[in-house]
Parts: C-alpha cells; sequence; structure tokens
C-alpha cells in the first residue's frame, strides 16, 4: 500500500468517527429535546421509557438551562417530578436572580415580611415573595429562610402551591413559586358571597386533600396559618384550589403527629385562630382543622367568621368558647355537624383531615345537581 493510499484510508477512518460523533451529539439533542416535551406535556410514561433506555437524560437541559424537572415543577405535573426524583434528578433550586424579569412586575400582596408580586422567570409567569433588606441582613432570618426551602423542595401535591426556586446567595433573599391566574380564596369569596354546598363542598375537598398531605408521616407539616387569602384558586373558573404561603415561621416539621408543642413567635390570623394558639398552650396538627372549620363556614354564610368582632376579640371570643352562628340555608346538617366537630374547643376531638374527606365525599355523594342551589348563589 502506497503512502498516499495510507494516509486516504486514516482520513476516511477519521471522518467516520467524526461523523458518528456527530450523528450520537445530534441523537442526544433530539433525545433532550424529546424528554422536556414529555415532561411539559405531563406524559409520565413516556418520561419513564427514555429514563430506562439513557438515565443520564434526568438532567437534559435546553438551551435555556431548564431540566426536566423544572419544565414539570412549572407546571405542576406532580407524578412526572416524582418519576424524575425516583431517577435522582438535580435538586439544586438556587435561582440566579438576573433569570428573573420584574420589567412588567405587578404587586400581588404584601406584608411585614416583605412583599410578593408577579413576575417571570425564563418566560414563564412566577410569584415572587421577595423578603425585606433589613431582613435578610438578619442571620436568624437567613437560617429560617433556608430551612424554609429545604422543607418546600419536597412538597409535591396537585393541592400544594408549587414551590420552583430560591435566591438564597444574594440579597434580597427570594421565593418563587408557581403563579395562579385565579387569585386567593378571599377576593373570590368577597366578589361571590355565599357559595352553592356543591361548589363549597368542592373547595372543602381540595383544601383537604392538601392539607392531608401536608399532616402525612413521618414527618408532619404543620401550616399554623390557614386562612381564606392563603387558598389560591388554579385559574379563573374557580374548578381547583391549592394551598399555599407557608411563612417564614409558620412552617413546622415534626417527627410525631401526636406530639404537642408550645406555640412560639408568630401565631398566625387571629380570625382563623384556634383557641389553644390564643391562649399560647400546647398545640398539635389539629389548629389546621379548626382553620379549615372557620373557612367552610366562611364559604357558606358568605362572611368571614364573627364579622362583627375586630380580629383579635374574635379570637378572644372564640378561646371564651363561643363560635359563629349558622345562619345560612346552604347549611346542610351534614356540613353543619362536620364544622362543628372540626371546631370542637378539644382537639382531640377534632377530626384528622383524611376523615375529614371521607365525610365530604360521602355529603358530595348525597348533594342533589348544581340547578338546584341557584337560590343560594350570587
Amino acid at each position: 500500500m502506497s503512502g498516499s493510499e495510507g494516509s486516504s484510508g486514516h482520513s476516511a477512518a477519521s471522518d467516520s468517527a467524526a461523523e458518528r460523533v456527530k450523528k450520537k451529539e445530534k441523537a442526544r439533542v433530539s433525545r433532550t429535546s424529546l424528554i422536556l416535551w414529555q415532561a411539559h406535556q405531563n406524559d409520565t410514561a413516556a418520561v419513564r421509557k427514555l429514563l430506562e433506555e439513557d438515565r443520564s437524560l434526568v438532567n437534559a437541559r435546553d438551551y435555556d438551562d431548564r431540566t426536566p424537572l423544572h419544565v414539570a415543577a412549572i407546571h405542576g405535573w406532580i407524578d412526572v417530578a416524582k418519576c424524575l426524583l425516583e431517577y435522582e434528578a438535580d435538586c439544586d433550586w438556587e435561582i440566579d436572580p438576573g433569570e428573573l424579569d420584574f420589567s412588567n412586575a405587578t404587586l400581588v400582596g404584601k406584608g411585614s415580611f416583605g412583599e410578593i408580586v408577579k413576575a417571570c422567570w425564563r418566560g414563564t409567569p412566577v410569584a415572587v415573595k421577595r423578603i425585606l433588606p433589613s431582613l435578610s441582613d438578619d442571620r436568624l432570618v437567613i437560617q429560617d429562610f433556608r430551612h424554609e426551602v429545604n422543607l418546600l423542595v419536597k412538597l409535591r401535591h396537585p393541592n400544594i402551591v408549587q414551590f420552583l426556586g430560591a435566591v438564597t446567595e444574594k440579597k434580597p433573599l427570594m421565593l418563587v413559586t408557581e403563579y395562579l391566574r385565579g387569585g386567593d380564596l378571599h377576593q373570590y369569596l368577597k366578589e361571590k358571597g355565599a357559595l352553592n354546598p356543591t361548589t363549597a363542598v368542592n373547595f372543602a375537598m381540595d383544601m383537604a386533600r392538601g392539607m392531608a398531605y401536608l399532616h402525612s408521616e413521618p414527618n408532619v407539616v404543620i401550616h399554623r396559618d390557614l386562612k381564606p387569602r392563603n387558598v389560591l384558586l388554579v385559574n379563573t373558573s374557580a374548578d381547583h384550589l391549592k394551598v399555599g404561603d407557608f411563612g417564614l415561621s409558620k412552617l413546622i416539621r415534626v417527627q410525631h403527629s401526636h406530639d404537642v408543642y408550645k406555640m412560639t413567635g408568630e401565631t398566625g390570623s387571629y380570625r382563623y385562630m384556634a383557641p389553644e394558639v390564643f391562649k399560647h398552650r400546647k398545640y398539635d396538627k389539629k389548629v389546621d382543622v379548626f382553620s379549615f372549620a372557620m373557612i367552610l363556614y366562611e364559604m357558606l354564610e358568605g362572611e368571614p367568621p364573627l364579622s362583627n368582632y375586630e380580629p383579635y376579640e374574635a379570637a378572644r371570643y372564640v378561646a371564651e368558647g363561643h363560635r359563629p352562628m349558622f345562619r345560612a340555608k346552604g347549611f346542610i346538617p351534614e356540613l353543619r355537624e362536620l364544622t362543628t366537630l372540626c371546631w370542637s374547643a378539644d382537639m382531640n376531638q377534632r377530626p384528622t383531615f383524611l376523615e375529614i374527606l371521607k365525610r365530604l365525599e360521602k355529603i358530595k355523594e348525597n348533594l342533589p345537581s348544581d340547578h338546584h342551589w341557584h337560590i343560594f348563589s350570587s
């Protein structure tokens, strides 16, 4: 074989190897696009099939640095997210603040901790909780904030507002969650008034599902500030609710659901507060059941519980053993009985959210069709 022939053969082999590398890279890019698309489409089976063929796709990234888990989280696709986590998807939720676009931001809410605004992250509308700069300098606040982030990362349920990421390494500290277009239950009730029993039961079931998840073993999360402002409507058609806004000092992990704890620091909103909280006595997860009862009452009555009292006075009135009066015709006996049970003075008499769900399912089965309730609708 001549030198030129050998050189030519070597060149052809190199070209062939280069082509194989290109084809492999092209296939990789194609499969990256595919798994991102399947995650976007909420196709758990297709995502799982791709991961069975190539586990490395679990952390594939597109040109905007989005992973399948980012896509699933943004859209609230819980089953897809769980599948990706099974395959050890990277859960690094630190967000570069430069990725957050506040150019057209709108204020959603404001409080002593800071503010919540609607902004954009990688082209997607999100809700951003920005902590006050003065609080961002507090070492304990930073510690509590990061603890909250570490806990929120683990919460995934269709009735819990989806955590997307956080800014913890730069100031101001920020929490980023999915943005729900329907607003909060407080505003919805303010506009609609009393809900018919069917709608109220559907809303109550969504809340109970989310809270049952938070209260599940082995680690129980106590919300401590469950109220209409912290219950969000997924869309303007109001067919799905999620529990959200786990404030800095209101999210607690406990090891055993029967343990009781002494309330410390901020104690939540007075109007929906359990009497043991107001009295600064020991409490457990049943404080959330009491708050749920007050929300159920408000949905059916069309006004906040004890609306003729200031919030603090309302909490004191309840702590003395009093309860709001049932007036609405929509308060059918079964719902009245459930509400009364849930706001029992003895927290041990209050049902769990799983028990509440079972009761609500039976109540829903026995409700007439919606058109029978038009006289109670706004």
